[in-house]
């Protein structure tokens, strides 16, 4: 715990001039194990490109090639040199139209350029929301190399949603999976011995949800609403039966966390058959009134088809779909559309992001790293939160974490009065 603490406060110092602190470090009422790992984090950028894919701007994406350029963010455990400066995260989301995209910033603790430090850490990609970025989900990248993993998180490059027809708008429902399969394959050349490559992880928000439980295992349904719907049929080359459908998986995938995953709503993209196949550990999270993504027909949907994974399920009660970004930067508090992009309206986004750090850690760490004795972070005593009861012992500071355990239903590793509107299958 000392090692974290020295982390978070190595961290702290890292604050630029700005003065607002990098979405990675959770604040004093985040629960026990979201808090900052004991490794420096480094950053770069790169470029791979999948050469020869379909070129769905073209008349006949089916005949039509182009070479899809994908850029890649890599945070990474790393030596850090004194006085380095961190990173400053820019990307733009779209406006309310007829606006055009508006351009953010966000305060870093990585420093660019650093070089790595260690060897044989677990791999974690990362598919952000539809039109998103993975500057947006600092909260989570930073987090987690500081404790030991190398997390590359993709750009998809989504079009507008909103000036596209839906065919257009139903473009990524290909190359999601696509672009997960091709990136992880590349990575686990290219990056040495800074990982296991045998031992990998994905995590996606909303459409990169989807994107990560069908490259991570769900069969996409022959019949599914999106095999009309994306041009040239070419999603169809890729549905279970066929030759392509292993072109869109990643073979021995060992945790998936799929945060309102889209594919569910209003007919599944895998149908029951395709969760069935399912067999990687999986933790999915949502908001029951997510008004983007169905809740009953989202994770709910994808937890009770998920017959063969070891599944949890955390949900944010009478949260919507902001559940996996940071609080919104200055540039977004500009009009409610801009906002909404990143802030549920009834919790606190840092809040969202450290109850998630908590969980998402205690996951992989148990199953990238075995380390078995974090699942009672997640075999929790009670299914609501609000009925978890601690009896301390007098003396027992106030902010201290629940130990769990024998007589105790206070979720472990949260504070008296801190667990809330929470519910954990």
């Amino acid at each position: 715990m000392a090692r974290l603490i020295k982390s978070a406060l190595a961290g702290l110092a890292a604050i630029g001039a700005g003065g607002a602190a990098p979405p990675s470090i959770p604040g004093i009422d985040a629960p026990e194990l979201a808090a900052l790992g004991p490794d420096k984090v480094g950053f770069r950028t790169f470029v791979l490109v999948h050469r020869s894919q379909p070129n769905f701007s073209s008349a006949d994406p089916a005949s039509a090639k182009a070479d899809r350029e994908l850029t890649v963010d890599l945070w990474y455990p790393a030596m850090v040199k004194r006085g380095a400066r961190p990173a400053t995260y820019r990307a733009a989301f779209w406006g309310e139209p007829p606006r055009g995209a508006v351009s953010f910033t966000v305060p870093g603790l990585a420093i660019p350029g650093a070089a790595p430090h260690g060897k044989g850490h677990p791999l974690v990609i990362l598919s952000h929301g539809y039109s998103n970025a993975p500057a947006a989900m600092t909260w989570l990248t930073e987090n987690l190399a500081s404790k030991g993993y190398v997390v590359a998180g993709i750009h998809h490059e989504d079009p507008n949603p909103y000036v596209i027809s839906a065919e257009a708008r139903a473009v990524p429902n290909y190359t999601r999976p696509s672009d997960i399969a091709f990136v992880a394959a590349e990575l686990k050349a290219r990056l040495g011995n800074q990982i296991d490559p045998a031992n990998v992880a994905l995590i996606g928000y909303s459409q990169g949800g989807y994107g990560v439980l069908t490259a991570g295992g769900a069969s996409l349904d022959p019949g599914g609403p999106n095999m009309a719907l994306v041009p040239g049929g070419l999603l169809r080359n890729h549905a279970r039966g066929t030759a392509g459908a292993a072109d869109f998986k990643v073979p021995g995938i060992k945790a998936i966390v799929a945060l309102a995953p889209g594919g569910g709503s209003p007919r599944s993209a895998w149908g029951a058959e395709g969760l069935a196949a399912l067999t990687a550990p999986l933790l999915l999270i949502q908001g029951d009134a997510d008004p983007v993504v169905d809740y009953q027909q989202g994770a709910l949907a994808v937890f009770k088809g998920a017959v063969r994974s070891n599944r949890y399920l955390l949900t944010y009660l009478q949260a919507g779909h902001s559940v996996a970004l940071n609080p919104a930067p200055p540039q977004m508090r500009g009009s409610v559309w801009d906002m909404d992009w990143f802030e549920d309206p009834i919790w606190r986004q840092d809040r969202i992001n450290a109850i998630n750090l908590h969980f998402i850690t205690a996951f992989l760490e148990w199953h990238l790293r075995g380390r078995t004795e974090l699942s009672a972070y997640l075999d929790v005593p009670v299914v609501s939160s609000s009925q978890g009861v601690w009896n301390a012992p007098p003396g027992t500071p106030w902010g201290a974490y629940s130990p769990g355990g024998h007589g105790v239903t206070l979720w472990k590793g949260f504070q008296r009065r801190h667990a809330q509107g929470l519910e954990l299958r």
